[in-house]
């Protein structure tokens, strides 16, 4: 192939596409020298690593003199020698122990085919032994680890959890009393939920370590992000001031072409209703995907969900079969979670080798398994972040090779706030990684978890801290804890019965799940937490799970069930909702510089949500085909929000905007029932949940998590604030930190949701913009122009980007 962007112009189907083309030149890598053990040097100049990559040898300087390191690089910028050279050393040298945490277990069975390999060419004398120890193995195989002892374990947050922690006096304090180093990779995916309970889960390992008598270091491995040494210190419980951050990538790459490709809009009737809809991205994705594996250019597609996955594969290798190339058709593949571990390892070998010329995947790809460097990476969809945007395009390039890096944009919002303002892909600060390790409702339940483990004590203050005293008397009230008088001091021991560690899931905060049950099978499909079923699987919903349709027949709450049956209907359902919100307390204010007089406030609130129907909605056109009503039971989240109100001045002139065009009639607004009508109460209305939906759909931009993490309520008159608000709160029990940060950052969040709205092309509000897939009002009413006036009023859109 020639010039690859001249080549995709040149395309049958090309119509303009490419709305911005990118040249990376290539780069030649800086080595450091470091010294080694002579018997690892040998087994890695074997390997063909005869030089160690600067901000390698940086990195295992750090973890020699002592400190925490943090490596954030490129994917394929060699990071697990960082980890793996002092490992190896502290074993050898006496015996010193590594624990090694990966968040799936894909990552770690690679690591542990590529650790074992390296300590078998070391020789049996190295002293240096690999294992993982993850849920997968069975009871023999587990006490087989055990027994062997090894210098390495590899395993996952969960297992630490539930399989190491627990025992740790009774099976594993060899392991524990002799633990220097703890690897966490790829720290950036422990955010939200998940993050928070690792945190947390990672207190109790250190309180289990001190009673052993150690004290390991951390070395983590992270993507790029906005925060590194921040988010390492929340998760890991470490002091920031001794982690060593190494993010100066110093390994070579080849040139990289990056692509951004908006599909064509729609050239039908869709155009003359103002709804801004595009060519599907799938369509768009595998169209280049046939192009590129045919034109020899080995290709890996990132999508969404497994079943778009196994499609576009399947689709993708019949396109290419119609075009004659029924060779390449064989070689190509899909690659997701759900595949059996040795049908996973299979494909990642044959990209390896180049065998497989062109694979769809999930983010399962995403992590570190080692594929080798393919030719073209296309992004179908923007994947949510700009740190997931380049871990995946660095799959591509094989050493000093060009790579070919296409993202194919979705109609949402975020992805067109792209198309429209590309440098903000390239140029903008990365996202930060957000958690909470003091989130008042999941850390009850470590707490208990650790007084299980051993005994509780004041000094636990340090490890849980200061809000562990009251919880400590909580739980003490009642009986979950039972409290001693020693010598030392009250200690509090877990009474109330079984292992707390059981009942825990390290990723979800639900304590409540309803199983999805098929009719006639008996087939457990999934299973939802309470929240979620009363949206996804009420009476009437259709339910989509590995490619089969369902439709959801009952909801029993008393035996927490759904029962579905099969179903072929072609059209998907949207619940309607109410919400209410309570402040229960203000936590901080801040003021803008453009308005100090609107004050934009960070608070715990209560949000009450009750499903009160369903819209059924034509799955081409999104028409509705009628509405039911549903009478199910109310969820309460207690979580923390980002709030402030509408001052008047600002509200006339939204009201203004909407005069003399017969915008006179009441209307509900986004999850509040209050009607105030009035003139431009459509345009008012309208406005403040435009803006209510840009900011969250922009959410991702800024902090790295998706759309549904938080949620929000526009209101034309709410009790705390004496009048209208928007508020913006954590989809969270208890909240992740997404809104303590959204509220930080704030006035960069108004400004691109403001250049969001006003730079789409539709009349009324689209997918593009404002329109969301999870309103609970059906995107009713919406109104583009007085949202912006509002943001715009309140955070000036400055020159030279945002604030």
């Amino acid at each position: 192939m020639s010039d690859p962007i001249d080549w995709l112009r040149e395309r049958p189907s090309y119509a303009g596409q490419i709305v911005d083309h990118r040249r990376f030149e290539a780069r030649e890598p800086r080595f450091s020298d470091i010294e080694l053990a002579p018997r690892l040097a040998d087994a890695l100049a074997e390997r063909g690593v005869d030089r160690l990559y600067t901000h390698q040898a940086t990195a295992i300087e750090a973890a020699r003199d002592g400190d925490d390191v943090v490596l954030a690089t490129e994917t394929a910028s060699g990071k697990s020698l960082a980890y793996t050279v002092p490992a190896f050393e502290a074993a050898m040298d006496h015996g010193g122990r590594t624990l090694y945490i990966a968040p799936q277990n894909a990552l770690i069975a690679d690591q542990e085919e590529s650790l074992s390999a390296l300590s078998r060419d070391l020789g049996f004398a190295s002293g240096v032994a690999v294992d993982s120890y993850t849920g997968r193995l069975t009871r023999a195989e587990k006490r087989a680890v055990r027994d062997r002892q090894p210098t390495v374990v590899l395993s996952n947050p969960d297992m630490l959890h539930y399989g190491l922690l627990p025992y740790a006096g009774r099976l594993w304090e060899w392991f524990f009393s002799s633990l220097e180093y703890v690897v966490i990779d790829e720290i950036h995916g422990y955010r939200g939920v998940f993050g928070s309970q690792v945190a947390m889960t990672l207190r109790r390992l250190a309180r289990t370590c001190e009673r052993f008598g150690s004290r390991p270091q951390f070395i983590c491995c992270s993507a790029t992000i906005g925060n590194p040494v921040e988010h390492v210190a929340t998760v890991t419980g470490r002091d920031p001031g001794a982690i060593t951050l190494v993010d100066d990538d110093t390994s070579g790459r080849g040139p990289r072409d990056w692509v951004l490709w908006n599909p064509p809009e729609y050239d039908d009737d869709w155009a003359d209703r103002g709804q801004g809809r595009r060519r599907s991205s799938h369509t768009e994705s595998k169209r280049l995907f046939a192009d590129l594996v045919a034109s020899g250019r080995q290709t890996l597609t990132f999508t969404r969900s497994r079943q778009t996955a196994e499609r576009y594969a399947t689709e993708s290798a019949a396109e290419l079969r119609r075009r004659g190339d029924h060779d390449l058709a064989g070689r190509v593949g899909a690659y997701q979670a759900a595949l059996r571990d040795d049908r996973r390892r299979e494909i990642e070998s044959k990209l390896h080798d180049g065998e497989l010329r062109g694979v769809w995947s999930t983010n399962a790809l995403e992590l570190g398994v080692d594929v080798g460097g393919l030719d073209a990476v296309i992004l179908d969809g923007y994947p949510g972040t700009r740190m997931s945007t380049f871990q995946r395009a660095g799959r591509a390039g094989r050493g000093d090779d060009p790579a070919l890096i296409v993202l194919v944009a979705g109609e949402d919002g975020l992805d067109q706030y792209l198309m429209e303002h590309p440098d903000d892909l390239f140029t903008a600060p990365p996202e930060d990684a957000i958690c909470d390790p003091e989130n008042d409702r999941l850390l009850p339940r470590h707490v208990a978890c650790a007084a299980d483990e051993s005994w509780l004590s004041t000094d636990d203050e340090t490890h849980f801290g200061e809000s562990f005293p009251g919880i400590v008397a909580d739980l003490t009230e009642t009986g979950t804890l039972t409290r001693r008088s020693t010598a030392e001091g009250p200690r509090w021991i877990h009474s109330d019965g079984g292992n707390p560690q059981h009942g825990m899931n390290l990723r979800t905060a639900d304590d409540r799940e309803v199983d999805l049950i098929v009719e006639g099978s008996n087939e457990t499909v999934a299973s939802l937490g309470l929240a979620d079923a009363l949206r996804d699987a009420h009476p009437g919903a259709i339910y989509h799970q590995q490619g089969r349709t369902y439709e959801v027949v009952e909801l029993d709450l008393d035996r927490d069930v759904a029962r579905l049956r099969s179903s072929w209907a072609d059209y998907y359902t949207q619940v309607l909702t109410d919400k209410d919100i309570v402040v229960e307390s203000d936590r901080r204010e801040r003021v803008l510089d453009a308005r100090p007089d609107v004050p934009i406030r960070f608070a715990d609130v209560t949000v009450t949500e009750r499903v009160t129907g369903f819209v059924r909605r034509d799955r081409t056109t999104g028409e509705s085909l009628g509405e039911s009503t549903l009478a199910l039971p109310p969820t309460t989240l207690r979580t923390t929000a980002l709030y402030f109100p509408v001052p008047a001045d600002i509200e006339s002139e939204m009201r203004a905007m909407g005069a003399g065009e017969g915008d006179n009639e009441a209307g509900d607004i986004d999850e509040d029932n209050d009607n105030h009508g009035g003139i431009g109460t459509h345009a008012f209305n309208g406005g403040i949940h435009a803006a209510e939906h840009g900011l969250i759909s922009l959410f991702p931009f800024h902090l790295l998590c998706d759309r549904r993490d938080v949620g929000g309520i526009s209101t034309p008159a709410h009790p705390h604030t004496a009048g209208p608000a928007i508020f913006i709160y954590d989809g969270y029990p208890g909240g992740v930190g997404l809104t303590r940060r959204g509220h930080d950052r704030f006035e960069e969040l108004a400004v691109r949701t403001a250049r969001l709205i006003d730079g789409c092309g539709c009349a009324d509000g689209c997918p593009s913009c404002v329109q969301s897939p999870h309103c609970g009002n059906a995107n009713e009413p919406l109104a583009k122009a007085p949202a912006v006036q509002l943001l715009r009023s309140l955070v000036p859109d400055r020159p030279g980007g945002p604030a």
